[in-house]
């Protein structure tokens, strides 16, 4: 009983620091933008710029990042990856109030904080499975992804508020505020450190070998090309949707905090039936067909002008982000419990960098089309590319599987051979 309540501690810890930082993050996503169409008077192109800058440490360090975290205390790795953050998105309202905030150091800043979270997620997605048991990862990745849910759904409609009561630039002074709150909370969890293998193997041999897994994997692969397509609209989807809401439908600050909050709704709702979905389904049922909601979604949200451009936005980012939300469940949940101990943190920063690194690319593209087709005609587009992640999975053997553990038929490349296969599990 003891070590029940010792397991659920350290998870609810665990739980508090990531929805502290979360919602500050979500208010974050309306005022950093804000301040640049606002306060600078950003266009489409460089509002793409800004963008990337927020996703560009996935290219950068995303793929030695598991090979890194591997060789440092995990706990000890989140709570400087917090403080930098703080550290960072307080020095915007700081410079500001002097009269010298400019573009370039809302994209260092950007960047700056990115980096952080790339080291950051390495170590946290690492840290929960030593906190919670293997059965119960499911339930607590879909307790996360709502959460997570929660805070976009809640965070946006707070940014878009703050915004317009007390100004874009000081409304960061919340995100500040929540990395260091999370940073204190992280403190009072055990340190964890990752199954070190091989210690006398390079960085570069260790990168080499998460990647060969990762890419050669005949489940994990398709997966990660699929999350490629859904995250490089993302991206296109994080350049314009400020801009879009300013410029082309005259929306107010506090209501595109409302409107950027219907994510949260869709991702909320979607969080709390997976597992059932997964019960019913399968997860790789779920996770082939679920694509075909998020290009309904994606395809609903340019449409339309003055208040019914609004609901048209409103409703087709509550339809795309909950179409995302399953599969991002079941293919984490999947990593986690298929991935070998010692490569696990590898695994997880590999598929990062592949995946997320089309975020940034996605948003230089939609800053660059935005500025010769328009961003409407830019948005519309970018919901036909989504086409591509079904049919990525329907070529792979993910169309064969009921549930994405009861592929067993993998045997490792390289040096990690004598893994043990993937078996299948329902916990």
């Amino acid at each position: 009983m003891e070590e029940v309540r010792r397991v659920a501690r350290s998870f609810w810890l665990y739980w508090s620091a990531g929805t502290l930082s979360g919602v500050g993050t979500a208010v974050t996503s309306v005022a950093l933008p804000l301040t640049a169409v606002a306060v600078l008077d950003a266009s489409a192109f460089e509002m793409g710029l800004l963008a990337a800058a927020g996703y560009l440490a996935w290219i950068l360090i995303g793929l030695p990042a598991g090979a890194i975290v591997q060789r440092l205390p995990l706990r000890r790795v989140q709570v400087l990856a917090d403080l930098a953050r703080a550290a960072a998105i307080l020095s915007v309202p700081l410079v500001w109030w002097f009269g010298g905030l400019t573009l370039i150091q809302l994209l260092v800043v950007a960047l700056a904080v990115n980096f952080a979270e790339v080291l950051f997620f390495a170590a946290n997605t690492t840290f929960l499975p030593s906190v919670v048991p293997k059965e119960q990862l499911t339930s607590r990745n879909s307790l996360i992804s709502g959460t997570h849910a929660a805070t976009q759904l809640g965070g946006p409609s707070l940014g878009g508020l703050l915004v317009q009561v007390i100004g874009a630039v000081p409304a960061l002074f919340v995100d500040a505020l929540s990395y260091l709150g999370s940073a204190i909370l992280l403190q009072r969890l055990p340190e964890r450190r990752q199954s070190q293998g091989d210690t006398s193997e390079s960085i570069a041999s260790m990168v080499a070998e998460g990647w060969r897994f990762v890419t050669g994997h005949p489940v994990m692969a398709p997966a990660t090309w699929w999350a490629c397509v859904v995250n490089f609209v993302c991206g296109v989807q994080l350049a314009l949707f400020a801009y879009y809401l300013v410029h082309e439908l005259d929306t107010p600050p506090a209501l595109v905090g409302i409107l950027l909050a219907s994510e949260g709704v869709g991702s909320l709702a979607f969080a709390a039936i997976t597992p059932w979905l997964v019960r019913r389904f399968g997860s790789a049922r779920l996770l082939m067909f679920e694509g075909l909601l998020g290009v309904v979604g994606a395809a609903v949200i340019p449409l339309g002008s003055g208040w019914v451009g609004w609901v048209c936005f409103a409703a087709g980012n509550l339809l795309f982000a909950g179409s995302v939300v399953p599969g991002s469940v079941v293919t984490r949940t999947y990593r986690q419990v298929a991935s070998p101990p010692e490569l696990l943190s590898r695994v997880m920063a590999t598929v990062r960098f592949v995946s997320w690194g089309c975020i940034p690319v996605g948003s230089l593209v939609a800053g660059v089309s935005a500025e010769l087709i328009g961003p409407r005609l830019t948005l519309l587009v970018s919901a036909a590319v989504l086409l591509l992640g079904p049919v990525i999975l329907w070529a792979s053997p993910i169309r064969h599987l009921h549930d994405l553990e009861d592929f067993d038929d993998f045997e490792e490349p390289g040096p990690i051979r004598s893994a043990r296969p993937v078996t299948r599990s329902r916990g």
